[in-house]
């Protein structure tokens, strides 16, 4: 399957790389081709109708020979002649150019200056550069064709050649302008965006750059949501093919879990009301703000507005256990900090004796069944033999 798909990914880059060579060509030809005046001086010699056919008579190899360098000696001075005739139009062109880019340049200084740390302002500066540079342009190959239809032609070849050749990066300036608009997340923001995990680093226009965090999900990192050390950088593309995951934006508050198992037989509304008042103790003085901010929110959103502004305990049955599960409102980067900090005073306050009997911990536990000789099961004790 591999060879397959290397085979298309060639072929894809060979047809790119084709119209691109076609419509250079024609941007060429259009600039540099014979002038006016020789192309009227070619239509203007003609065969004589009633001239009688000459004689057939064998070519030499010399007269061959002479015929080529003279035909390869008026290609030279053809093109040396369209450059000559473009030269003008090459100077116009290259000072419409000169002008755009001091243009853009003076007009990017006064939007930063006017603008400021407005969350919009690269946005917009780039997008007015990019109006310039395009008018620019379109005066330079305007005067370079002479002809508004030919012109119409050639930037259509190119811009159809650009388009598949640059596919990729046009795709990611675009996820680059939607992001300084819509905001999806911003430099300092703890964001997932496909695969990758981490706190946005850099921001550029084709690609982002991510100090990448560690998750149980993704196995050889560390298995918490703590700095790996590495940097990630994905095209800025993933936005728009892509779900994006904001920890930090709005709200920079998770809730998270703490599973603890306990045996059947422990005394459950004991057990729960008891790690119910060991959550309270550790985390619920942290936790009250957030979760009226979070309310807030919520009701603004129209959404569910009523959150627990204490931690809360919930029961589930598990093959031959219950699992209670602490749910609790923290930090999204301080998650490791205080499940570690709770999970350390359930146990130390699970070993204390004044537990013993009622809150029974989960043993790991086989179940066997023996057979007898006809196959059915047997309470006969097992012997070794």
């Amino acid at each position: 399957m591999a060879p397959v798909q290397h085979a298309r990914s060639q072929l894809r880059a060979f047809r790119k790389a084709s119209i691109l060579a076609v419509a250079l060509t024609s941007l060429l030809l259009l600039v540099v081709g014979p002038p006016d005046e020789a192309l009227a001086r070619d239509a203007e010699v003609t065969t004589p109708a009633e001239a009688p056919p000459e004689p057939a008579r064998q070519v030499q190899p010399q007269e061959v020979a002479r015929e080529a360098s003279a035909e390869a000696e008026r290609t030279v001075l053809g093109l040396r002649q369209g450059l000559l005739n473009a030269l003008p139009k090459l100077t116009v062109v290259l000072g419409t150019l000169l002008l755009s880019w001091l243009v853009a340049r003076g007009l990017r200084a006064l939007l930063h200056a006017v603008l400021g740390r407005w969350a919009w302002a690269d946005a917009s500066t780039a997008l007015v550069s990019i109006c310039v540079w395009l008018l620019g342009t379109g005066i330079a190959v305007s005067v370079l064709a002479g002809d508004i239809r030919a012109m119409l032609g050639s930037v259509g070849l190119v811009g159809l050649a650009l388009s598949w050749a640059l596919q990729t990066p046009i795709e990611s300036f675009t996820g680059w302008l939607l992001n300084s608009f819509q905001g999806y997340y911003r430099v300092g923001d703890r964001v997932q965006v496909g695969d990758v995990f981490g706190d946005v680093y850099a921001i550029d226009f084709l690609s982002t750059t991510v100090w990448e965090l560690g998750s149980a999900e993704r196995p050889g990192a560390v298995h918490a949501e703590q700095p790996t050390g590495r940097l990630i950088t994905f095209p800025n593309n993933e936005v728009l093919t892509g779900s994006v995951v904001n920890l930090t934006r709005d709200f920079p508050y998770v809730w998270d879990e703490l599973l603890v198992p306990v045996a059947n037989e422990s005394d459950l509304r004991y057990a729960l009301e008891l790690l119910r008042g060991l959550a309270v103790e550790v985390v619920g003085a942290d936790m009250a703000g957030p979760a009226r901010e979070y309310e807030t929110l919520l009701r603004k959103a129209r959404l569910e507005t009523s959150v627990a502004d204490t931690p809360e305990v919930y029961v589930s049955l598990a093959d031959s256990w219950t699992n209670v599960t602490i749910r609790y409102l923290v930090h999204a980067r301080q998650r490791r900090k205080w499940k570690s900090l709770l999970a350390e005073r359930v146990m130390v306050e699970l070993n204390q004796p004044a537990h013993t009997g009622r809150i029974i911990p989960v043993l790991p536990r086989q179940q066997l069944q023996f057979l007898g000789a006809d196959g059915r099961p047997t309470d006969a004790p097992f012997r070794r033999t």
